[in-house]
């Protein structure tokens, strides 16, 4: 297995083209297997982390954070700040007052900090708004954001869940006023999700910004263990039954029409010979605009087809039958 290094946006900054998402830490996976998911991810040499502050998915304000502790420990451990390019997220509720999330300058200061000591590191090196706070003009949160890369907590900062007209209207903001300026963008991306293609991976081309894409697998759909289950409850186990996060997964995913299109994908992976999951990342990796996919697991052999994505490169033939089989989903989420 090769995973080589890509580099991140504009920036003078090298991650690794594969990336480890860690949302699952904490609560659908116990820290033991969470800390052999970082080992076997390392040693694949997956560098790139990412986390956000809110972690584990599916949690209350009672576990937010315990994924960054996990990881600090992890770190820590092993001695491994060094070794790794460390990103994080805030902008979620972290407190019962109203103030404890979105992306005041109040709530951001706030929360470098915090998610520095649950890192048990100094500074990260991606800082990213989770989603987009409408209600704090982007001003404030870009001064807030600058302060943060000045004072050594962050080197980069970018964002997550941004409609592309907002990420648009932010980095103008950060030139105008010659604050810091965003590297990156966080899409939900997969062959199930492909809307993204239509504003927002055309703007990050003309500006120069990284694309990290989440869900590659598609909440786990494309991972193949779930055929033929449309007409049933999703099982007790995995992320479609995930405390406060099954209900969005399952409006997400859980229909007849993409369990249809899983079926027509799965006997393109079989003609392939290749596992699902790993064309579904395979193919996520082939588009020009991506940066560096980010790979989810609850254990780490699940790591195995997804890790193998970086030594596959599909031809030509097969990325158009992909591409056509599921165009119908570049204009957004199929009926639910």
């Amino acid at each position: 297995m090769s995973i080589s290094t890509v580099r991140l946006g504009r920036s003078g900054l090298q991650v690794s083209r594969l990336a480890l998402g860690t949302m699952t830490f904490g609560l659908q996976t116990e820290e033991a297997e969470s800390q052999r998911i970082l080992d076997k991810a390392f040693d694949a040499g997956v560098s790139f982390i990412d986390t956000a502050d809110v972690y584990p998915l599916g949690g209350t304000l009672q576990t937010n954070g315990r994924t960054e502790e996990i990881i600090g420990r992890w770190l820590q451990q092993h001695g491994r700040r060094g070794q790794v390019v460390l990103a994080t997220k805030a902008v979620g509720r972290m407190g019962e007052q109203a103030w404890n999330q979105g992306a005041s300058r109040k709530h951001l200061l706030a929360a470098i900090d915090a998610s520095l000591a649950r890192l048990q590191t100094d500074h990260v090196d991606l800082y990213q708004l989770h989603s987009d706070d409408r209600q704090t003009p982007l001003d404030e949160t870009l001064e807030a954001l600058d302060q943060i890369v000045r004072s050594g907590r962050a080197r980069y900062v970018g964002v997550s869940n941004f409609m592309a007209w907002r990420l648009a209207r932010m980095v103008g903001r950060a030139e105008l006023l010659r604050l810091v300026r965003p590297v990156s963008v966080q899409p939900r991306y997969s062959l199930l999700f492909r809307e993204i293609e239509r504003e927002l991976l055309p703007l990050a081309d003309e500006e120069g910004l990284a694309v990290i894409p989440y869900n590659p697998l598609a909440g786990g759909l494309l991972s193949g263990k779930y055929r033929d289950a449309s007409g049933s409850a999703p099982p007790a186990q995995g992320r479609f039954s995930l405390g406060t996060a099954a209900k969005m997964y399952q409006a997400r995913y859980w229909n007849e029409r993409y369990f249809a299109s899983v079926a027509q994908l799965q006997a393109l992976a079989d003609e392939a010979g290749l596992p699902l999951a790993t064309l579904a990342v395979a193919w996520v990796l082939a588009q020009p605009q991506v940066t560096a996919p980010l790979l989810g697991a609850s254990k780490a052999e699940q790591l195995d087809a997804t890790l193998a994505a970086a030594d596959v490169k599909l031809d030509a033939a097969l990325l158009e039958r992909l591409n056509a089989l599921t165009a119908e989903y570049r204009k957004g989420d199929a009926p639910r």
